[in-house]
């Protein structure tokens, strides 16, 4: 009978970083700046890989999806933040939550996916050089994009399900500054302990999974590379992965702080801020990380732009 009586909730407030409204004005013109910087980057990424032929290699094909999907799961996430700074109460309604959810859900686990995709061609490329266009031929990059977003698809199904079928009919104050697991888990009214165990384990194939093939790539180029004797050899073919193992390292380094703990550990007032890394810092580094020191980004970048000016 006492279930009858519940209300049903139909918008959250975030709480936020801060009640503070001058600090509030600070931290809203440091990420509208990152955010912006994320834009240019990963926007400029892509129309350079897009428009520069000689870029139209798995390597780089892999790059530009890369940064669709930091694209899409920081833009899911920073325009609604940016715009909480400046109002209050910070009210979202629940489908608005559920559409947020979603987008940063399947983006971010497709990423997963990508990033195992770019260390198997890393493998092909350092290990089967000589059968590299057979292994990374046209048609296994598009059946590996294909399912990357597919298994971001997926994830997202299986989360987004787990998630919002719990029922949430008392508070509706999330301690965060967008619409995640964790505190909205910790809002349900309905018994938790199957749907934090399903979504443990989802999050760990997505993890776990990806990060297996990640590592036997790695175990294959790392043993190839201490076979080739000369020591510029050598590090030509380590400094083709650096820039995929930095990004690795930052990527998942933070997904699994915040994500292979069972839910009702967390801290969310400290994991909020963990959660601006992965939501903003880390797609904005990327570019960076796979352009400063890249040869072939640097010299597509001069033919574009040489293009772009001979041609007015």
């Amino acid at each position: 009978m006492a279930k009858d009586n519940h209300t049903t909730v139909t918008e959250f407030i975030f709480v936020g970083f801060t009640d503070d409204p001058q600090l509030e004005l600070v931290l809203f013109v440091v990420f509208l700046f990152i955010y912006l910087a994320n834009v240019v980057g990963n926007v400029g990424m892509i129309l350079l890989i897009i428009l520069d032929g000689q870029l139209h290699t798995p390597m780089y094909i892999f790059i530009c999806h890369l940064s669709i999907m930091d694209l899409g799961y920081s833009t899911a996430i920073a325009p609604r933040m940016l715009a909480d700074f400046l109002r209050h109460p910070k009210v979202i309604s629940f489908s608005s939550c559920v559409v947020q959810f979603v987008f940063f859900v399947a983006f971010v686990d497709a990423e997963c996916y990508t990033l195992a995709a770019m260390a198997y061609d890393r493998y092909a490329a350092i290990c089967r050089p000589l059968h590299y266009t057979t292994v990374m031929s046209k048609k296994v990059c598009v059946v590996l994009g294909v399912f990357c977003y597919f298994a971001g698809l997926m994830s997202m199904v299986a989360h987004t399900s787990l998630t919002f079928t719990l029922e949430f009919c008392g508070p509706n104050i999330i301690n965060h500054f967008f619409c995640e697991i964790p505190p909205l888990i910790a809002l349900s009214c309905s018994d938790t302990s199957i749907s934090e165990i399903l979504l443990f384990f989802f999050c760990g194939v997505n993890e776990i999974s990806t990060i297996i093939v990640i590592l036997i790539s790695y175990f294959f180029i790392f043993a190839a590379i201490l076979k080739i004797r000369s020591a510029e050899g050598r590090r030509k073919a380590f400094s083709t992965c650096a820039s995929h193992l930095t990004g690795v390292t930052l990527f998942y380094g933070t997904v699994m702080f915040m994500y292979l703990r069972p839910p009702s550990s967390y801290s969310l007032d400290q994991d909020k801020w963990a959660s601006v890394f992965y939501v903003l810092v880390n797609p904005t580094l990327n570019p960076l990380i796979y352009s400063l020191r890249n040869k072939d980004v640097k010299e597509a970048f001069q033919r574009v732009i040489g293009k772009t000016v001979f041609s007015h």
